[in-house]
């Protein structure tokens, strides 16, 4: 999935706005304001979570610390970092907390309310645990920058919020793949109408249903920014926005029902960022040789049909000296675009990056693709270019992808000048030659590396070469050298991986004959690929853990808020369940639909350049060992079954409204069963088999209507069975070896006068958790976060895997034997 969030969208914020710095006043500031700051930092944890680790450090590339730190009472706040204070009279009038680890529910009393003065406000990138967005926001009268994106706000965006009527900027952009705004139409339309100062205005990804788009007809016509990616706009978007005189940016990417006229681009057009991405139109570049001063430019996923290169080629001719000189990003990926790119010597000078992936182009890479300069980033892959990779000129490269095409030859030389370069994808191709392992070690700031499904010759023997290409590069994350020709033992270099980086690691398809004890030094790894090789021996024991779980977690801590797979199957645990653990599970209790659409658990951006992985994970059903070779996104799945689990059954898994299938099966589980159960309306699978519960079967299961499979075989269990929906579709082999329960499916009459023994006494908490003094330390592997979390220790689930291999998904189709895959 692509990124809505673009570097342009963060040059025009803070080119506008400048990062805000604490002032350095003759005055102090006042003790009211003070305090209102220090009671709103304690408001807050200061933790820096998964969301905000992500977005700050990985995608927006801002540095992220806790900015509050420095707040310290007695001390002037105009001092403080991300405070700034008015030089006359010491007011604060300006706070910037973005990326500063704040972490909790946003009270709707908040004492920021209480800063009367602020004029500019920044809490972007902090992770506000889906809380309600405050209406006081439209107390601030004075505001003039509102910032407010990527906070994990959720709910409805205020009316409110439109009597900050000063307004120049307003942000309340959000990530796809954490949280969902929406506004209604008189939101929208009181900001519209109240903001009559706004020139920047970034709704992307606040969802408006039943918008009427003419509401855009009334924005300011000295509006600078307007953006509105993944809004699910529907309908025609009103044409007079893109003849704004200063327009500078217009995203209408990612409104895939959202249609636009033939659009005819005035010449004194000042847009220099368009996006115009998944959405369907025919007729585009007839008039885009009036923007002169255009930067960017996203036409992906627009369904284009005919060849758009061939317009360039034109328009290159015409306007060259006007207009190409001054294209610096050209995106026009996932089309049907064919033919050749146009081999003129000049075409692009200036050209920074170039993506036209997953088209049908063909014919050798152009001459002028080699001669610019100034190009830092090549993406070509999934077409069908053919020829040899000549020498590259410019010493500015930090990606090049040309996966999956038919390129012949060698490695270019050139290739191992580049001091930035990062990413370096080739598989799927013809290249052949033998691989020098030195070279790589001229590439400081290489992350992902790909040469499989080439005809390379490697040599895993060779300890003198893979010791100093790993040594060199301390960055590399990915490492897929699968589809090769190398032989011999896991080799010997794998002592060399000291870094902290490397998290993928292919070398399937090749001739490996033996699993060192070496492996378990790389402790980074995620992903560890080893299928179809010669393998033999036996693999390292990552099972038979045992122990007491102690629930040590702070209730203050997020802890495995994200995880939907919880499989701690076939060990020797004991004790209580952790009942702590499992009400951390903010992703079971309220599991929601990834915006995103993904359909399969998975590692996304496995390569750097879009890559997906699929999760596979093994699980028992109905007494079955059964492999989960992907798993769907909507599955929350508990299973802590073969153990030696003993107390009471938790109370606390009746919170987990969205989990499908719970086994504690093979466990000494005593006590009822909890009546909290019948809340999980989604659960499908639920065993309990031979555990040591007693008591009647809780009529409120009968609520359980989505439930097809049941075990409560070989318990303790008492009285008759609930009658009625989906129990009467379970058989004998649900109530097997329980001697005292009668009703339908069972031979026995109900027997209503039968009364169940009393529970036995509770010796635990629902918070408390066990009372051992036995604490068990683990180590999580994180398997991503966009759509989930798994974590899997039973048995039939090994961090890697020999034989049959986990199907990768690559930023592009690749060619394995196994069939390629285009997402």
């Amino acid at each position: 999935m692509a990124s809505f969030i673009t570097p342009y969208h963060f040059l025009y914020l803070f080119f506008f706005f400048p990062h805000l710095s604490a002032s350095s006043v003759t005055h102090l500031c006042s003790h009211h304001e003070a305090t209102s700051l220090i009671h709103f930092k304690n408001s807050f944890s200061i933790i820096k979570t998964e969301f905000t680790s992500f977005l700050c450090d990985d995608i927006a590339g801002l540095k992220s610390y806790p900015k509050t730190n420095s707040w310290k009472e007695g001390t002037d706040c105009c001092s403080w970092d991300g405070v700034t204070c008015d030089h006359l009279n010491a007011h604060v009038i300006a706070l910037d907390l973005s990326c500063s680890w704040l972490y909790g529910n946003f009270p709707s009393n908040s004492t920021l309310f209480l800063l009367p003065h602020i004029q500019k406000l920044n809490i972007a990138y902090n992770d506000f645990n889906y809380s309600k967005m405050p209406s006081e926001f439209g107390q601030f009268t004075r505001l003039v920058y509102l910032n407010i994106s990527e906070t994990l706000f959720a709910g409805k965006v205020p009316s409110q919020i439109s009597h900050s009527s000063k307004l120049v900027s307003l942000d309340l952009s959000h990530n796809v793949f954490f949280d969902q705004l929406t506004i209604d139409k008189n939101t929208l339309e009181g900001l519209v109408h109240n903001l009559t100062e706004v020139r920047h205005l970034f709704l992307d990804r606040i969802i408006m249903p039943s918008i009427n788009l003419n509401v855009f007809m009334n924005l300011s016509s000295s509006i600078k920014s307007l953006s509105l990616g993944g809004c699910d706009l529907q309908g025609k978007f009103p044409s007079n926005i893109l003849h704004s005189p200063n327009l500078n940016l217009l995203n209408l990417g990612y409104n895939r029902n959202l249609s636009l006229d033939l659009l005819n681009f005035n010449q004194s057009s000042n847009l220099e960022h368009l996006d115009l991405s998944w959405m369907s139109f025919t007729k585009l570049i007839d008039s885009i040789d009036n923007l002169y001063v255009l930067k960017y430019l996203d036409l992906s996923h627009s369904n284009l049909q005919r060849s758009i290169l061939i317009s360039l080629r034109n328009l290159l001719q015409l306007t060259y000296l006007d207009f190409l000189t001054q294209l610096q990003h050209l995106r026009i990926a996932e089309n049907s675009l064919k033919g050749p790119i146009p081999d003129e010597k000049a075409a692009f000078p200036n050209l920074i990056s170039l993506d036209l992936s997953n088209n049908l182009l063909n014919g050798k890479l152009p001459s002028w693709l080699y001669a610019a300069s100034s190009l830092m980033e090549i993406s070509l892959s999934q077409n069908q270019f053919s020829g040899h990779i000549r020498q590259f000129q410019s010493k500015s490269l930090e990606m090049i992808v040309l996966g999956n095409n038919k390129l012949q030859g060698p490695l270019p030389s050139s290739i191992f000048q580049f001091l930035n370069l990062t990413w370096l994808l080739l598989y799927s191709n013809n290249l052949s030659g033998v691989i020098e392992f030195g070279m790589f070690s001229n590439l400081p700031n290489l992350e992902y590396l790909d040469l499989s499904l080439n005809s390379l010759s490697l040599s895993s023997n060779n300890v003198s070469q893979f010791s100093p290409f790993l040594r060199g590069l301390k960055k590399l994350k990915t490492l897929d050298l699968s589809n090769n020709r190398i032989e011999g033992k896991i080799p010997q270099w794998l002592q060399e991986v000291t870094c902290d980086s490397l998290s993928y690691l292919n070398l399937s398809h090749n001739s490996l004959t033996e699993v060192s004890s070496l492996i378990c030094n790389v402790s980074a790894l995620q992903i560890l690929d080893l299928s179809h090789n010669k393998l033999s021996g036996t693999i390292p024991q990552s099972n038979q853990m045992h122990g007491s779980l102690h629930d040590h977690s702070s209730k203050s801590s997020p802890c495995f808020s994200k995880f939907q797979i919880f499989n701690l199957s076939s060990n020797y645990f004991s004790g209580p369940l952790p009942r702590r653990y499992i009400n951390s599970f903010r992703a079971i209790i309220n599991l929601t639909k990834d915006a995103g659409t993904m359909t399969y658990m998975g590692v996304q951006d496995v390569n750097g350049s879009g890559g997906f992985y699929s999760y596979s994970i093994g699980i028992v059903m109905n007494g079955q060992d059964i492999a989960l070779n992907k798993i769907f996104v909507m599955w929350a799945i508990i299973d802590l079954s073969n153990s030696k689990f003993d107390g009471e059954f938790p109370k606390v898994i009746g919170k987990l409204r969205s989990l499908k299938r719970l086994n504690l099966s093979y466990n000494s589980l005593n006590g009822w069963i909890p009546t909290l159960i019948g809340s999980l309306t989604n659960l499908e699978w639920l065993d309990l088999f031979s555990n040591k519960l007693v008591g009647r079967i809780p009529r409120e299961l009968l609520n359980l209507t989505a439930l097809s499979m049941l075990n409560l075989s070989m318990n303790e269990l008492v009285g008759c069975i609930p009658q009625g929906k989906q129990f009467n579709t379970f058989g004998n082999t649900s109530y097997e070896g329980i001697k005292r329960l009668h009703g339908f499916p069972l031979s026995s009459d109900c027997n209503n006068n039968e009364l169940p023994p009393p529970p036995p006494p509770s010796n635990l908490s629902e918070e408390g958790g066990s009372k051992s003094n036995i604490d068990f330390g683990w180590k999580v592997v994180l398997l991503g976060y966009r759509c989930g979390v798994v974590l899997g220790l039973g048995v039939g689930c090994v961090v890697f895997q020999i034989g049959k291999p986990k199907r990768r998904r690559k930023p592009m189709t690749r060619n394995h034997s196994n069939g390629g895959r285009r997402i």
